[in-house]
């Protein structure tokens, strides 16, 4: 039988609730990856995968769809490649930079969770206004750069954050929005001063990137999984 250790944990009824829940996750990078595999693994039954980029070498050190054979490949079909041989869970794909300009590509109505975890404040805050307008639960992720303690990382509401440079712009944003009951994963460590390495190549239009490591990223991605999960055993799916 599948999943029969998580069965055991939770109960029929609860894995036929996951069974039938679709998620919208944007963002396979270091913290989305560790989400999407953690989902797929649980029971959840469908998820669609929004990310335009492809896999770097850059990302070896923490994504866990980066391997050195899908380096150039797009991280939705390396996700669905490797989830393919985890679990039976029904993919779609969106292979798409997600901003305001196109958000009306995406149903968000359709969904039983939303999980940001992409890093760029206007997506973000279209992520979570679309998916607040459509009453589905919506979580995002915060900063997990410059960060070594995963011992440190927290899921609170938004406007109960600090320290993270990016929680500080998401509140101001949402604040003059009107946004509110938002739940933010973050860290109460105090990021490290990087700068590049000398022999860096930086993404175009960028003077810097943040430094990352194996088990941050990856940390949250499986609190982020843990929440969404008991979330919705709890609710027993939508009405």
């Amino acid at each position: 039988m599948l999943l029969t250790r998580t069965r055991m944990l939770f109960g029929d009824k609860a894995m036929e609730t996951l069974s039938q829940s679709k998620v919208l996750l944007f963002g396979l990078g270091g913290v989305g990856g560790s989400v999407a595999e953690a989902l797929a693994r649980s029971g959840i039954g469908e998820m669609h995968l929004v990310d335009n980029d492809t896999v770097d070498e850059s990302n070896l050190n923490r994504q866990l769809f980066a391997t050195k054979e899908t380096i150039g490949m797009p991280k939705t079909e390396a996700a669905a490649r490797r989830l393919s041989l985890v679990s039976d869970v029904r993919l779609q794909l969106f292979p798409i930079f997600f901003m305001p300009e196109n958000a009306d590509a995406i149903d968000f109505s359709v969904y039983d969770y939303v999980i940001d975890a992409v890093d760029t404040v206007a997506a973000k805050i279209a992520i979570i206004e679309h998916a607040q307008a459509a009453r589905v639960p919506v979580i995002t992720c915060l900063g997990t750069g410059n960060k070594t303690d995963p011992g440190k990382l927290l899921i609170s509401d938004l406007y109960e954050t600090s320290v993270c440079p990016l929680a500080k712009v998401m509140r101001h944003e949402c604040r003059k929005r009107g946004l509110e009951g938002i739940k933010a994963l973050w860290s109460t460590e105090t990021p490290r001063k990087t700068s590049p390495l000398p022999d860096m190549v930086l993404p175009q239009g960028k003077r810097s990137v943040p430094a990352s490591c194996a088990f941050v990223p990856n940390a949250a991605g499986l609190l982020i999984a843990s929440r969404v999960v008991r979330d919705l055993i709890e609710r027993g799916g939508k009405a």
